[in-house]
């Protein structure tokens, strides 16, 4: 399955951040649209009576193999990203946020907002498999090489849109301290999606006369699902870009507090918590298909050629290829089926070291598990962003480490009401294994 090392590089590539869309701008003093989507609280602390985001974009690509210096290196990209014994991982995430309005009145702020979303995350893929599939004789030097890998490996995509309603309010207040809660409901819009997890495989890789690797004496449970393009083919931008808005067919929450130790018009220091994404949807669509297998593969004639799957990159063909074979066996099938959202519980602190130059902490933490064949993916991510206000300009320094890239460095700035930044350009040009970028506009008046 040569194809497959081309799918984990378009990955690589296709626009996208790691859960962590837009940065500082979602914790900055300037309070928008933007920090209520991380945690609806804030709703209640806008930096105007009435706010408006006309647009913003967040894209990312993360992963635990490839630097963007070795993309323009002499090393040959297939052994970077299936080389050593750990599982390989990419996340490749996009974040639209469409227009939105917020207003505070009589201590609460309410909010409409709304967005898009895309995902294609790889995760904790067996290198020897990888390589395998992708055309290298794994047993070269060995002969037979043996697969005993017992964690669900994935490669998942999932696009939809959604819109959020939003009410906060001041909880209690005088004139040194104030306690902020507030929540979000969203219309949850599913676009397409799929998913092939590969869990507790064991079996011999082999090689023939004519070069190819052959798969025998294998067991294990297969998952594959699609709905919408995505079950056509990974590959291709517009596979994900051509279905953002589905039809309703969901709902989630998201939850949050805040406290402020205030300091005049504006505060020494702020503590926020939310848990975002409290959900799930269900996807309806007419090639609309998800079942597990029980994998069964013998020895000999009956044993499986991976050449067999080159150049297949749909799922909807894996899927036939495999049955006409005979090696899998169906132990449950659906037509719709239910994925969950991202849940992640976000903690942050933002501290006011001197005038006009505070420093926040921020700690995100996934709360389901990423090996789950009906997840959309999240990771956990801490950050450290020291930020200089001065009302109208805001400029920032965000250091972070994340699960999947491990320790990014980067910059932004807001000028009124236009924002751009990465939380990755320092690193990323000094061979970090992230690259991400945001920008947008917003407004308030009054």
């Amino acid at each position: 399955m040569k194809k497959i090392t081309f799918i984990f590089c378009s990955l690589f590539f296709i626009p996208a951040l790691a859960q962590d869309h837009f940065g500082p701008m979602t914790t900055s003093k300037r309070v928008g649209i933007l920090n209520g989507n991380m945690n609806p609280s804030e709703f209640a602390n806008l930096g105007s009576r009435f706010e408006v985001q006309l647009f913003g974009l967040s894209l990312n690509s993360s992963n635990n193999r490839v630097s963007i210096g070795d993309l323009s290196g002499d090393e040959n990209i297939e052994d970077l990203i299936f080389s050593g014994s750990e599982g390989v991982d990419f996340s490749t995430n996009f974040e639209l946020a469409l227009p939105g309005f917020a207003f505070k009145a009589a201590g609460f702020g309410f909010a409409i907002s709304s967005g898009a979303h895309i995902q294609a995350n790889v995760n904790d893929v067996d290198p020897v498999l990888g390589r395998a599939l992708s055309g290298e004789d794994v047993t070269a030097t060995t002969g037979l090489q043996i697969l005993d890998y017992n964690t669900n490996q994935r490669m998942n995509g999932t696009a939809w849109g959604e819109i959020g309603f939003s009410v906060s309010r001041k909880i209690w207040a005088n004139k040194k301290h104030r306690f902020n809660a507030g929540v979000t409901m969203k219309l949850l819009f599913p676009g397409s999606y799929g998913n092939v997890g590969l869990d507790d495989i064991e079996g011999t890789l082999s090689s023939n006369e004519d070069g190819d690797v052959i798969l025998s004496d294998a067991t294990g449970k297969l998952n594959i699902a699609y709905s919408g393009s995505l079950g056509q083919s990974f590959e291709e931008t517009e596979n994900y870009t051509n279905s953002l808005f589905g039809g309703l067919n969901g709902f989630a929450g998201d939850i949050g507090f805040d406290y402020q130790w205030k300091s005049g018009s504006s505060y020494k220091l702020k503590v926020g918590a939310s848990i975002k994404n409290i959900g799930s949807m269900t996807f309806k669509d007419d090639n609309n298909s998800s079942n597990n297998y029980e994998l069964q593969v013998g020895s000999g004639a009956n044993a499986l050629n991976l050449s067999d799957l080159d150049n297949i990159t749909g799922l909807e063909d894996i899927e036939d290829e495999l049955l006409a074979q005979g090696v899998i066996a169906v132990t449950q099938g659906e037509t719709d089926f239910k994925v969950k959202l991202p849940t992640v519980f976000n903690l942050y602190a933002d501290l006011k070291v001197i005038s006009k130059f505070n420093i926040t902490l921020f700690l995100q933490q996934k709360m389901n598990d990423n090996s789950n064949n009906n997840q959309i993916n999240a990771q956990n991510i801490f950050s450290v962003t020291p930020r200089v206000n001065l009302a109208f300009f805001e400029a920032f320094l965000p250091v972070s480490v994340t699960e999947i890239a491990g320790t990014n460095a980067g910059f932004g700035f807001r000028l009124s009401g236009f924002y751009l930044g990465s939380n990755s350009v320092f690193t990323a040009l000094a061979s970090g294994k992230q690259a991400d970028a945001y920008f947008g506009y917003r407004f308030g008046f009054l």
